[in-house]
């Protein structure tokens, strides 16, 4: 299996035949999920102790697997928030594999390591962080979020130690009612308590809410999570009223922005971010609306050496790595194994530049105030909130849920889009996550004329 051998010859022709043929399609179809008993059906039985053959193999991913997977990158997936990588991150990421690199330190992956770090300080300096932040690229919102918060928590403790004064009863974590499920996850996991604020009607976090809870909580509270970009609207936090209570409390400002922290790239939207810049730590994922491959979170530190202390693990075999200065990825997050998955983004960004992303960031958020209006102008839609961002929320009067439910399902069926049902305030609605540059206002105006 591990020798060069004409057998594995082939096997690697026949993997990059399929993958060039893949990675250069035009008309990839969505695709749709199957049952496990269909699925047993067509596959049959693929593991015994002989092999069936990587020719086979590849024919079953190819003709059963892969079709019972919905094609993210496919520009009518408008579901959920969609992944719309570059060919050249795409391309890249069969690279990274067939090179067989380690990225957790940088005495096995220096190299590597170098390269994440660029794209690190390179958006480190698009929120306006300070020289030396940096970070880590982890596997997704979720891990970034909660090694973000573990930091958080490390250095509170550390304050309140060197101020002679005990931990807390329970640390206290303060975020919006509207906040991602996975900051809400993270407290669970650190067993601290959540403290829900109430956002505004608009959705919106402001400090004058956030600064009722501290005044309530006091020095229990270690960290404040803002939010620039829901995942069901879009909605872009006050961050400069909430980063300005700073000034009088302190905490440490986590800015949850996996989705939405991308806009801040794009002219259009970068107003709407002020106060990002005061944050201790932030995260962004790279495989929403930046354009690269799964999986990959950017967490970035202020002061990355809070990080480091909070998360290097320590063993008799890895003090040759944590003895050294040298900057090993897996001390910044709750990780100690990782691939080096922030290359993709970082070859495709070297590769076009960063005004391309912009300019693609960009026809995002002008699609999105596009086809609102297409919405508005429709008597028989209505426009749920004004979009901020890249997403767009609306209704069909009249409908319930199950009338949304079959018509996603007949979307899909057709293959003509994966756009799912949601709702807000207990009222049904559906909704269009825009992140691909491919999307066009006429398939989504294509897909508004199928509410019937």
């Amino acid at each position: 299996m591990h020798a060069v051998t004409a057998e594995t010859q082939a096997i690697v022709d026949l993997v990059l035949d399929y993958s060039r043929r893949r990675l250069l399609s035009t008309d990839t179809p969505l695709d749709k999920p199957e049952t496990e008993a269909e699925l047993s059906r067509l596959a049959g039985r693929t593991i015994d102790e002989h092999g069936m053959g990587a020719t086979r193999a590849l024919s079953v991913f190819e003709h059963v697997l892969a079709p019972a997977c919905i094609t993210i990158d496919h520009p009518q997936y408008l579901s959920f928030i969609p992944a719309a990588p570059t060919k050249a991150a795409m391309a890249f990421d069969l690279v990274v594999s067939a090179s067989s690199l380690y990225g957790g330190s940088w005495m096995e992956g220096s190299g590597a390591v170098h390269a994440e770090n660029e794209v690190l300080t390179w958006l480190a300096a698009e929120f306006g962080l300070p020289a030396g932040a940096g970070g880590v690229f982890v596997q997704g919102g979720t891990i970034g979020n909660l090694s973000a918060l573990v930091a958080a928590r490390e250095a509170a403790r550390d304050r309140r130690t060197a101020a002679g004064l005990p931990a807390p009863a329970r640390w206290k974590l303060v975020c919006s009612t509207e906040a991602h499920s996975s900051n809400k996850s993270a407290a669970k996991v650190m067993d601290v308590e959540l403290v829900l604020v109430p956002a505004g009607p608009d959705g919106r976090l402001r400090g004058d809410a956030v600064r009722a809870a501290l005044e309530e909580h006091g020095d229990d509270v270690f960290a404040v999570i803002a939010t620039t970009g829901s995942t069901n609207f879009g909605i872009v936090d006050d961050v400069a009223s909430i980063a300005a209570l700073k000034d009088e409390f302190e905490f440490w400002l986590h800015i949850d922005g996996a989705y939405g922290l991308t806009g801040m790239l794009s002219p259009l939207a970068r107003p709407r971010y002020r106060g990002v810049e005061r944050a201790d730590s932030v995260i962004v994922d790279p495989h929403k609306w930046l354009f690269a491959p799964f999986d990959a979170c950017a967490l970035i530190y202020r002061d990355p050496e809070i990080g480091r202390r909070a998360h290097t693990q320590h063993a008799e075999y890895l003090d040759t790595l944590t003895g050294k200065p040298e900057w090993s990825p897996s001390d910044y997050a709750v990780q100690l194994t990782r691939r080096p998955r922030g290359l993709p983004f970082w070859f495709s960004l070297a590769s076009y530049g960063a005004a391309a992303y912009r300019a693609a960031i960009t026809h995002s958020l002008e699609l999105a105030q596009r086809i609102a209006e297409e919405i508005r102008s429709r008597p028989e839609l209505r426009l749920v909130r004004d979009p901020e961002l890249s997403i767009v929320v609306f209704e069909r009067e009249g409908w319930t849920m199950d009338d949304y439910e079959r018509w996603s399902t007949r979307l899909l069926e057709e293959q003509r889009a994966f756009v799912t049902p949601s709702s807000h305030d207990g009222r049904p609605n559906t909704r269009f996550a825009i992140v691909n540059p491919m999307t066009t206002f006429e398939q989504l105006v294509g897909i508004l004329d199928s509410m019937e």
